[in-house]
């Protein structure tokens, strides 16, 4: 199963960042990959959330399971239906010394059919790590930009 990991650092802090990453309705604002992602259900410490993604004209649709854990600024997230066999992984926010937090993303999944996996798993997994750190960037981009 391929898993991919990427991590940025951003001149913001965690309790900066954590609202952004919570927030992701909001992602399609910014993130240009995302059509659509629509909040199904919210309790106090997770959300069912639709998402919508357009990867090199491919659309590709899921729903997750979001668990937040408030007091640790951290995510994780569990599709739950969807277009992936798996799909989930989670954000970590660590503070580092200069005063900026590095913002990590993993993702833990699997394309479902085993006869082609050898061949689709690399070619997807660099779409999952691009997509991953397009995702970062855009959050760098809104917390470093912002008035």
């Amino acid at each position: 199963m391929p898993y991919v990991e990427v991590n940025l650092p951003v001149k913001a802090t965690k309790s900066e960042i954590y609202p952004i990453l919570k927030n992701m309705e909001k992602y399609p604002e910014f993130m240009a990959d995302l059509v659509s992602v629509e909040v199904v259900d919210r309790k106090e410490t997770t959300t069912i959330t639709k998402w919508v993604s357009n990867v090199d004209g491919r659309i590709i649709k899921w729903t997750e399971l979001d668990t937040f854990d408030d007091a640790a600024m951290h995510i994780h997230y569990k599709q739950t239906e969807g277009d992936l066999k798996k799909f989930e992984g989670e954000w970590i926010l660590t503070p580092l010394e200069d005063g900026t937090t590095e913002i990590k993303l993993t993702v833990d999944f699997e394309f479902g059919i085993p006869m082609i996996a050898g061949l689709l798993n690399p070619i997807l997994k660099k779409k999952v790590r691009d997509n991953s750190m397009n995702m970062l960037t855009a959050i760098k981009e809104r917390m470093e930009n912002r008035a």
